[in-house]
């Protein structure tokens, strides 16, 4: 066994968008003494190679902005963020649509566009300033144990075999937790049989800060608002589709996309790189064991549509964040199963909601039965109609609904 060469308050395992957030909003809370933290990361921190720092648009909700708000980061993240002022969302060939507008909610924008990148780029500097968060990259974990008074967590660093231990280790390694599954964590998983095509394409005419999520019989197809006149794609396609539309062209890419969006925002003109991700539904059936918390796609990993996957990770954050500090402030041990409880009672209630609600519009709007069609438009339109289903539908979008974590308020921890 190697030798133990550091301890930590907490280690958080997994340095991506999610890991990341919680380390800045624990490291800048303030603390005295601060918490000691450590983060392990399996590719050069900050960098392209890192899965989460790509190029991808994230939308961030609304309650995300009050979160960096909350962090002080928002400032920074700004400058790159593109406002949704307003959402339309339609069935394709059928009468059904709703609208949102920020000045019917109230709020300066219903939510935002952002690269991985550029929102990575802001973390990374933030995390790189604090004296008592330390860095342990590229490391991978080989094994867990949480059986003791901490945790005992074996890794491979620079190469060389080394232990360290933790009061608290935070899994943020994503939807294939080694974490998670070292520990004998069970997860429900549903594939959807649906990938999602991922590029930016500039259109004809302004976006005029108007997020489109467009349902057809295959899936979904959300255009966001980005800069320089640019919408972010997010295509989803049955899975046995999806070799063939990779292999087109830029032309028949575009035309075979126009085709199933429509010219909403005119004649499709230049497309960017294409990615492609299989989606699944992954919900791990525990979210805490002893001196273990999971955060982000390491406890749930949801299908794209309406964007809530990371939002739903950074209120874990924002609430995990909450119920340490309390705990360090009290002097109350912060891996202890009481502490943890609170956290995962905390969020079972939004996790619950915000599955159900992505998973139920992925199937209600894949179900081709001619009277399941005309029910679902038909309470598309109530909605647009009725400004109190409204609201509580651009609550739910927005992160603002159910018991908000004081950094989700706006407020400093």
């Amino acid at each position: 066994m190697s030798a133990v060469t550091e301890h930590y308050d907490i280690l958080i395992v997994g340095g991506g968008l999610v890991g990341a957030s919680l380390a800045c909003a624990l490291a800048g809370a303030g603390l005295q003494p601060p918490l000691r933290i450590g983060m392990i990361e399996a590719a050069p921190f900050g960098s392209r190679s890192q899965a989460s720092f790509d190029d991808r648009a994230i939308a961030l909700a609304a309650g995300s902005r009050r979160i960096f708000e909350g962090m002080g980061l928002w400032a920074d993240i700004a400058p790159a963020a593109t406002p949704i002022e307003r959402i339309h969302v339609s069935d394709r060939g059928r009468f059904g649509f709703t609208r949102l507008d920020r000045r019917e909610e109230g709020v300066p924008a219903l939510g935002y566009v952002a690269l991985s990148r550029e929102l990575g780029q802001v973390l990374a500097a933030r995390v790189q300033q604090f004296d008592s968060l330390e860095l342990i990259t590229p490391a991978e974990v080989s094994a867990i144990d949480n059986a003791g008074t901490m945790v005992r967590v074996r890794l491979r660093h620079e190469d060389a075999a080394a232990e360290v231990t933790a009061d608290l280790v935070v899994a943020a390694d994503g939807a294939r937790s080694r974490v998670r599954e070292s520990l004998g964590i069970a997860a429900t998983e549903w594939d959807y049989r649906q990938t999602a095509v991922i590029t930016n394409i500039r259109t004809a005419r302004p976006h005029q800060q108007v997020a489109y999520e467009r349902f057809t019989d295959q899936g979904p197809i959300a255009l966001l608002p980005m800069s320089e006149g640019r919408c972010s794609v997010v295509w989803t396609l049955p899975s046995a589709q999806v070799d063939e539309i990779m292999a087109l062209d830029d032309a028949g890419f575009l035309a075979r996309l126009q085709a199933r969006f429509g010219y909403r925002v005119g004649h499709f003109e230049r497309v960017g790189r294409r990615d492609a991700y299989p989606l699944r539904l992954v919900r791990a059936q525990e979210s805490i064991r002893p001196r273990l918390a999971l955060i982000g796609n390491a406890a749930h990993t949801l299908h794209p549509i309406a964007g809530q996957g990371f939002n739903l990770g950074l209120r874990d954050v924002a609430a995990l964040a909450e119920v340490i500090c309390d705990a360090r402030r009290a002097g109350r041990d912060i891996g202890a199963a009481a502490v943890l409880q609170r956290y995962a009672d905390w969020r079972r209630a939004d996790h619950r909601r915000v599955i159900a609600f992505t998973d139920g519009l992925t199937r209600l709007f894949t179900q081709p039965l001619a009277p399941v069609a005309l029910l679902r438009d038909a309470g598309m339109l109530a909605m647009d109609l009725c400004p109190p289903a409204k609201r509580l539908f651009g609550r739910l979008t927005m992160g603002r609904s159910g018991r908000l974590p004081r950094l989700a308020r706006g407020v400093q921890l």
